[in-house]
């Protein structure tokens, strides 16, 4: 079981964003996407999200196509995502902000939360009691009544991450999720990663800190100019001169 993307290829105009991409999503596993900037990791971040359109190829969920789908039909099939750019409700609280993605597995009506009937009533305490629980696991229940805008950058990414794994999805995007951290959290976050892959979740980690990414995964991708230029497992992508000439310019082989 996995996401797959099949000769996945976004043109702007003239522009070539993403040329023909081939990445496989295991479950149960960390599979790292990098490459320098600008070589079009977010977009095909964007394109698995349905918020870019695809101008060929396809992305299958667990053998489902989901290439043209819409974002919420893409929520519901079990895929979710962190932001490069953080987006987050500044002025909500922490646990407003987590609260969100929730509403994948919501199944009472807005006429019953209207009426605050028990059914609402009995579904609004269970998701507040797993909103508290990925509180407690982000070590931030401290935080959950203080504005999501006042928090450190580190921190917002927390929520971001947190509003992600809200919906339960079977696969999760994370695009650069430390960025903003130091070691510690970093180090907390990588442990969180690995169990979230133990319990059977897809991961893939789009992440300019290739110690981390190496570290995590069992299979890297290299994106640089739109184009895979290396595959496979970190310790030998990051002796593929074709990725050092990508990261450091000129003949380093």
């Amino acid at each position: 079981m996995s996401l797959k993307l099949v000769e996945l290829s976004k043109n702007f105009g003239g522009v070539i964003a993403s040329s023909a991409v081939n990445i496989e999503v295991p479950k149960g596993q960390i599979t790292g996407l990098i490459g320098p900037n600008g070589a079009g990791k977010t977009t095909i971040v964007n394109m698995i999200t349905g918020m870019l359109s695809v101008s060929s190829g396809t992305i299958t969920v667990e053998g489902r196509d989901i290439t043209r789908a819409s974002a919420d039909q893409i929520c519901r099939a079990g895929l979710a995502r962190t932001f490069q750019n953080i987006r987050i409700l500044p002025e909500n609280s922490v646990l407003e902000n987590i609260l969100i993605g929730f509403h994948r597995h919501e199944t009472c009506s807005t006429l019953s939360a209207l009426l605050n009937l028990p059914a609402s009533q009995k579904e609004t305490r269970a998701i507040r009691s797993k909103a508290n629980e990925l509180l407690k696991r982000f070590d931030m229940s401290h935080f959950g009544d203080y504005p999501a805008g006042k928090l450190s950058y580190g921190h917002q990414r927390k929520v971001e991450m947190m509003r992600a794994l809200a919906s339960e999805p079977d696969y999760i995007l994370l695009d650069e999720p430390i960025a903003g951290m130091n070691d510690v959290e970093s180090e907390s976050l990588a442990d969180l990663f690995l169990e979230l892959a133990r319990n059977g979740r897809g991961i893939l980690l789009i992440e300019h800190n290739i110690r981390f990414v190496s570290k995590l995964c069992e299979r890297i991708y290299v994106l640089d100019g739109g184009r895979l230029i290396s595959e496979g497992p970190p310790a030998d992508v990051l002796r593929d001169p074709a990725v050092i000439t990508a990261y450091l310019g000129g003949d380093h082989a």
